[in-house]
């Protein structure tokens, strides 16, 4: 009989004593879970742990499972609570996340990562990812892009290294991209996931699924302005297999007015609830001709995509660069700066009790001046460098993913090779970029 299965994502925006009445909502998601009794829960931005505790108890009569991420300064902010027994759980921090001296972001402190939980529903194995990528400030100059890409590109391998005999993979979360950026593409391609809003059979929520809208009260509306009124950055993904097929039959949000009989919405963000269908699967049903054909097409257009997820990579690299050749040179400053005192600081002794040329005060805080950006520097040094490795080791994998690609489409005649060719994009190529100093 086919299984039904019930999913709640939502990003809580609960940062204690900087969110807005975060007490308050966090005891309206526990009254709407334990009504709504979903199977499966997936919450981001939890980033106390008492207010995961707080949840557990309160949901304990519901959904007697529970799991909390940590990761980071603050913790990942990740949690599942679930009608059925956690099997398993494993958690991967993306190796790029922002950065710390941009300390109003709060990325870099979070610790953003991807959880999974394994539960055995009707004796299927069905593998749960939740996760939350790192936030898009500006658009228009998104210094951040360089770091998403990444961030999807492991996102996307850790679904497919660690889903070896699943029956049913779900991801569920804030991903803080549009459903056309690259990194969006480049996760649903790459892993063959199908988004919850596109392929549902009844919607009801918000105007084309909105997740972030004007009508909510806790949300910035200057910065939805130039985006239409609303964004689309929360989701629900699920795929099946050979033995099990999973369709949506509907799909609902909140739409970010105030609940009734609530003084407010739960968060700044909309919540999704997905209605899962699991039914089993008609071994070797479809044309294995149309099959290749499919596949073929499918592997050329991840080409396209990966290749312009390299080049973006590659742009990342070059910027990486230069802010730590200007860190190198910063160093070296601040050092010659620094040496300068030590040899001012020797005169009176070398000269055999000669006054000290500059007043002691004013010389003690240059030398503390000096040390202070020579420790700064040398810091933002090893952060650029770290960040330099990240970058190179994605480009090195997606090169290779590339060439794999590439050897796969040879088993394919006839396949339409116009899709290989290196599209224009309209960021520079980092290969005709000058290079370092």
């Amino acid at each position: 009989m086919p299984v039904r299965l019930r999913v709640f994502s939502l990003n809580c925006w609960g940062i204690r004593y900087l969110s807005k009445h975060c007490a308050q909502r966090y005891a309206m998601i526990g009254d709407h879970l334990s009504k709504e009794q979903h199977d499966v829960v997936l919450l981001q931005e939890v980033w106390s742990e008492g207010d995961f505790l707080f949840l557990k108890k309160k949901l304990g009569g519901t959904h007697p499972f529970s799991y909390y991420f940590k990761s980071g300064f603050f913790g990942s902010g990740l949690a599942v609570f679930s009608r059925h027994t956690i099997h398993d759980a494993f958690l991967y921090k993306y190796s790029l996340n922002g950065y710390p001296y941009m300390a109003h972001h709060g990325d870099w402190f979070g610790g953003k990562a991807v959880g999974k939980v394994l539960l055995k529903i009707s004796g299927l194995m069905v593998h749960v990812f939740v996760t939350h990528l790192h936030a898009e400030y500006c658009r228009e100059q998104d210094s951040y892009l360089p770091h998403r890409v990444v961030q999807a590109w492991e996102l996307q391998n850790f679904i497919q290294h660690t889903c070896a005999g699943a029956d049913v993979v779900i991801l569920g979360g804030d991903l803080n991209m549009h459903p056309g950026d690259l990194g969006m593409r480049l996760l649903r391609s790459a892993t063959g996931l199908q988004d919850c809003f596109t392929e549902t059979g009844t919607f009801d929520g918000c105007e084309q699924g909105f997740t972030h809208v004007m009508d909510n009260p806790f949300t910035n509306k200057q910065g939805l302005i130039p985006l239409g009124g609303g964004i689309r950055i929360d989701y629900v993904f699920f795929k099946g297999s050979r033995k099990v097929d999973v369709r949506c039959e509907s799909l609902s949000t909140t739409k970010g007015v105030v609940p009734p009989g609530q003084p407010f919405p739960y968060s700044d963000h909309e919540a999704l609830s997905a209605d899962l269908f699991l039914c089993p699967s008609e071994e070797g049903k479809g044309d294995s001709t149309q099959e290749k054909d499919n596949t073929a097409g499918k592997l050329s257009e991840l080409v396209n995509i990966v290749t312009e997820a390299r080049t973006e990579v590659k742009v990342g690299v070059h910027c990486a660069k230069r802010m730590r050749y200007t860190a190198a040179r910063t160093v070296i400053m601040g050092l010659v700066l620094l040496i300068l005192e030590i040899a001012i600081a020797a005169v009176p002794c070398l000269a055999l009790g000669a006054d000290q040329p500059f007043p002691k005060t004013t010389f003690y805080l240059l030398g503390a001046l000096c040390f202070a950006v020579l420790l700064s520097t040398t810091l933002l040094y090893i952060l650029y460098s770290m960040e330099v490795k990240a970058l190179q080791e994605t480009e090195d994998q997606m090169r290779l993913v590339v060439g794999s690609l590439h050897e796969r489409l040879r088993e394919f005649p006839k396949a339409v090779c116009k899709g290989h060719s290196q599209k224009k994009y309209d960021r520079q190529d980092p290969a005709t970029l000058e290079p370092d100093q």
